[in-house]
């Protein structure tokens, strides 16, 4: 076993082992800090996979389109063909290792603070464990169907962790997730069936560029697996399970989901709906285009109407997905570059943005827009961390949110003509009401007399909490100061990728 092969396997099985080992310990504070200690782990084995077994950026040359650093195959069920796949290039790298590093610090986060409900702590982080694996697994599985289980993966644990620590309402935000969810996968077990059994095979390393499908089972194909990604986006008009999920999800709950769960769905959009079935993905492109940008503007403008922190952050993201999904409509290099650094940036500043607003709402015990003014005089630091997210979200230069909308609008504007001209110069409407919107949250949150709520704030911030965010402030600057840490890794794969699209 090569030492990416052995990397591949502990990404997974160590978080996994990690979730046994906490349940299995009695004392809730010792398996919490085993769970974090699984996490921690898990990120130290993730980061190397970025070195190829012959250099940096080293990928196997199995596919013209899709080039992995490392690969584990191994036979799974014989009988049927399927194979245990895994790999990692640039277009999944950067994900992975956010999933790691968020997951650690929301376990981190636990030994700190557990929501209040009816779990344990320890309960909390176990479930938190088995999300992770789901999500690894989403962004390194090579097999279909594998990618199909590790999709599925994390829909129970994500359910458990809304209902048992979450809201006043968390059941029916639960309930809601699942229904949602499990339409989205049974459009994508049929997508997977439909793409399998024309193709004879489950590989996505031999399926991308279209593996030989007609052009109908590609054009069948495509609308069902994008529909399938579009809800777990989620992408607008199937997106009203997530303001609830999120208003209701504990604090650590929120920042997984923001943060690295959506991201299942527009990972798999480009790698699966696209990958796989590139003639219906062309053939869609304009529907893409125009969702994307509804998406954008929808969003902003509920914003500018929304009256709770949580909700309005949540909001947000059908925007940002909004810019993704613009990125990955206009089929080109800039294009779904702009959807993969949105994506991570994203991840990082909706994770603190969601972590603040956690600690908004655990101090104040409202998360009501007119009940939280002036918290810049009792709570500076606080106040200060919350504009500095608000504004690397409104995509200020500089900060990371910066490249992904401004690279999907010039992309739409780079494949020309009236149509796409057109969404791009929308895009970038939507782009200033976003500035309008997180500029009226910052008004509304920060300045003004305090309010009674408020004004019994501490200035004070806990340790614990400086360590969680700390490393999501510094990624969204080091992201947006150099945007080639993620640029750099994904160019040959997405280049890679847009040379066999039709």
């Amino acid at each position: 076993m090569t030492a990416g092969e052995f990397l591949l396997v502990a990404v997974l099985a160590v978080p996994a082992l990690g979730a046994v080992a906490v349940a299995v310990t009695p004392a809730d504070r010792v398996a919490r800090v085993v769970g974090t200690v699984a996490a921690g782990l898990t990120l130290l084995a993730a980061a190397p996979l970025v070195a190829g077994d012959r250099g940096w950026f080293a990928w196997s040359a199995a596919s013209p389109a899709v080039r992995p650093w490392h690969q584990l195959d191994l036979p799974w069920v014989p009988a049927l063909d399927l194979r245990f796949h895994l790999g990692v290039d640039g277009i999944s790298y950067p994900l992975v290792v956010l999933t790691a590093l968020l997951t650690l610090l929301c376990c981190g986060y636990t030994l700190w603070r557990v929501p209040e409900g009816g779990g344990s702590g320890r309960a909390l982080v176990a479930l938190l464990l088995v999300v992770e694996v789901g999500i690894l697994g989403t962004f390194l599985a090579l097999d279909l169907v594998l990618f199909f289980l590790f999709f599925e993966v994390v829909l129970l644990p994500m359910y458990a962790v809304i209902a048992g620590w979450g809201g006043e309402d968390r059941r029916r935000a639960a309930r809601k997730f699942v229904l949602y969810t499990l339409f989205g996968s049974v459009l994508l077990l049929v997508g997977v069936y439909v793409v399998v059994a024309a193709a004879g095979t489950a590989d996505i390393v031999a399926l991308t560029g279209g593996g030989g499908l007609p052009r109908d089972t590609q054009l069948f194909a495509f609308t069902l697996l994008a529909l399938a990604f579009a809800v777990k986006s989620p992408l607008w008009p199937l997106h009203s399970w997530l303001p609830d999920a999120h208003t209701q999800a504990p604090t650590v709950g929120s920042v997984v989901l923001a943060g690295v769960l959506l991201k299942m769905g527009t990972y798999g959009l480009i790698r699966v709906a696209v990958g796989v079935a590139p003639e219906g993905a062309r053939w869609a492109a304009p529907v893409l285009g125009v969702l994307a940008v509804a998406a954008i503007l929808v969003g902003a403008l509920v914003c500018l109407a929304q009256s709770e922190l949580k909700r309005l952050v949540a909001y947000s993201s059908v925007g940002h997905m909004g810019f993704v999904l613009l990125g990955v409509a206009t089929l080109t290099t800039t294009g779904i570059q702009a959807a993969l650094i949105g994506n991570v940036a994203h991840g990082v500043i909706t994770g603190l943005l969601f972590f603040l607003a956690g600690a908004i709402k655990d101090r104040t015990h409202t998360g009501a827009l007119a009940e939280l003014s002036g918290l810049r005089e009792t709570a500076p630091r606080l106040a200060g961390l919350l504009g500095f997210a608000a504004v690397a979200s409104l995509g200020l230069p500089g900060l990371a949110g910066f490249w992904g909308e401004a690279f999907a609008v010039i992309a739409a504007v780079e494949v020309g003509g009236a149509f796409w001209t057109t969404l791009g110069v929308l895009a970038a409407v939507g782009g200033a009401l976003t500035a309008a919107y997180f500029l009226r949250l910052l008004r509304r949150v920060t300045h003004g007399r305090p309010t009674p709520a408020v004004g019994r704030l501490a200035p004070t911030l806990a340790g614990a909490e400086l360590t969680a965010w700390a490393p999501l402030v510094l990624l969204a600057l080091a992201i947006g100061l150099a945007p080639v840490l993620v640029l750099g890794v994904a160019e040959a794969p997405v280049e890679a990728l847009v040379e066999v699209l039709p």
